[in-house]
């Protein structure tokens, strides 16, 4: 495990303009290992640590705010969300559920604080795990799902990697589960914005976790580290970090009626400023983010192997912690609040259209090909279950998991494609898309009564898929509104012309 003193470093005087233009251009274009080594030993300058900050429109994918958003940093334990991402998958696949026994291993139990504390050889359930990581961050948790899941904490790092690259994290580099100090352990501001929206939008039943305010485990309350879940209007989670490397960071979803946005600090001088300056970031942008129909595509994976999955498309056209993951331990050492920040709304140009972006030769932010929806199966627990109860309850309007597909399968028969559809998902088997319409137009509360559904197969890189498409909409705005109220009924879908 790495010590501090590798990237901490006293400032030299400062480049003149030209040099640190060179600098950052070098350090955008360097190969992975070379970024590691720079963002690891202060690349000549000095590792304070530097300040990175985004917020995006959630349902436009429209930059608000961005500084420093390409620049590496250390995620602490916002790490965790990633590992947290990979344990829903296990859920959603039914290869766990959430009573699962997870082994606490010896080495798992050896990690240092933050930590729940378990003996080498008890076993927490994957519920507790979910809880632990959420509420008190901790780090012999999240080196036991690592191990319970992929057999060593290094192999479940090399997951997260290719799951972060499959998502459009092009710069994010995992070497453990919690976020403990390694050189190896990068991201950026952008790459967890994408992050913050992929797990809501992928696992939006399990996402309610992170509202999680405390957690009782073996007589002991343990409360959240999030201070602004419950505080300041609209947060709805979701991660904090901390380690002397990284400062202090925040990954923050927030939403008001219609307004969703998600958002990243990083580098944070104290837990107090790192909160103010997030706070007002969500103050100032999320007022203005947009509140009309959803006009992104979903955050989505590539697939990382061809395999038969249920894909939606994307449409087309004064204390110093020497190692904590967190900041549960940590005393503020400064009031500062950090750089001198401009937290207004930022229209115009996204990022991926800056001068710096095309003059790296990295082009625009990587498009992906496909994403994940929710199962066509009853992968989340469903009202009745065991299980429904004790999920984090879904709030008046928001979208639900879908029962048990049982409605009939709807008879294959001539459809005629209007100039506007709506597409729930594209799937591994025809039958199954046909069985997503059926019980869509039957819980869809009148929106489909004279919407047509068909299926139409496509091929993604010698893998083929059926989609799974509503018909009958003249105009993008009857789409949207049938699309919008199937979402209520918890299905994922979005409006495409034809």
């Amino acid at each position: 495990m790495c010590a501090m003193r590798c990237v901490h470093g006293q400032s030299g005087p400062a480049l003149p303009a030209v040099l640190a233009a060179a600098a950052v251009l070098t350090a955008l274009t360097a190969s992975p290992a070379e970024a590691r080594r720079r963002v690891h030993h202060g690349g000549g300058g000095g590792y304070n640590p530097p300040y990175a900050a985004m917020v995006v429109d959630a349902k436009t994918g429209r930059v608000m705010h961005a500084v420093n958003e390409d620049a590496l940093r250390h995620p602490a334990s916002i790490t965790k969300v990633m590992t947290l991402y990979l344990l829903f998958e296990q859920l959603e696949r039914g290869k766990m559920d959430l009573d699962t026994p997870l082994t606490v291993s010896a080495n798992a139990s050896r990690m240092p604080p933050s930590k729940l504390g378990v003996r080498a050889g008890s076993t927490v359930t994957v519920e507790e795990a979910i809880k632990a990581l959420v509420t008190k961050s901790a780090n012999d948790i999240a080196c036991a799902i690592g191990e319970n899941i992929a057999g060593s904490e290094a192999a479940f790092a090399e997951m997260m990697t290719r799951k972060a690259h499959a998502l459009g994290m092009t710069r994010t580099h995992y070497a453990n589960a919690s976020g403990l100090p390694d050189a190896d352990q990068i991201t950026t501001a952008r790459d967890l914005t994408i992050l913050a929206r992929a797990i809501q939008e992928r696992f939006p039943r399990y996402y309610r976790y992170f509202q999680t305010r405390s957690f009782a485990f073996h007589g002991r309350v343990i409360g959240n580290h999030n201070h602004l879940v419950g505080r300041v209007e609209g947060v709805d989670g979701i991660k904090t970090g901390y380690t002397r490397d990284s400062g202090f960071n925040l990954m923050t979803s927030a939403r008001i009626g219609e307004r969703h946005i998600v958002a990243v600090v990083l580098g944070g001088k104290s837990v107090a400023s790192r909160d103010t300056i997030m706070t007002k970031l969500v103050r100032a942008n999320l007022p203005v983010a947009y509140a009309g129909a959803r006009t992104a595509p979903p955050v989505v994976e590539v697939a990382e192997r061809p395999r038969p999955a249920v894909v939606a498309e994307r449409p087309v056209a004064t204390r110093t912690l020497v190692a904590s993951a967190d900041d549960d331990e940590a005393v503020e050492t400064t009031n500062s609040t950090g750089q001198p920040l401009d937290i207004a709304p930022r229209g115009g140009a996204t990022p991926q259209s800056s001068p710096k972006w095309r003059a790296a030769g990295l082009g625009a932010v990587p498009s992906n090909a496909q994403a994940y929806a929710p199962p066509a199966a009853a992968a989340f627990p469903a009202a009745g279950t065991k299980y429904a109860s004790r999920l984090p309850a879904s709030e008046p309007g928001e979208a639900r998991a879908p029962a048990p597909r049982e409605a009939a399968v709807p008879a294959s028969k001539p459809v005629t494609v209007t100039p506007w559809v709506i597409q729930l998902g594209a799937m591994d088997d025809e039958g199954k898309a046909k069985s997503m319409l059926a019980e869509a137009r039957q819980r869809s509360g009148g929106a489909l009564g004279k919407a047509a559904p068909f299926t139409e197969k496509v091929t993604h890189g010698g893998t083929t898929l059926f989609r799974a498409r509503f018909s009958g909409f003249s105009e993008a705005e009857a789409a949207q509104d049938a699309c919008r109220a199937l979402k209520r009924n918890g299905f994922t879908c979005f409006a495409t012309r034809s």
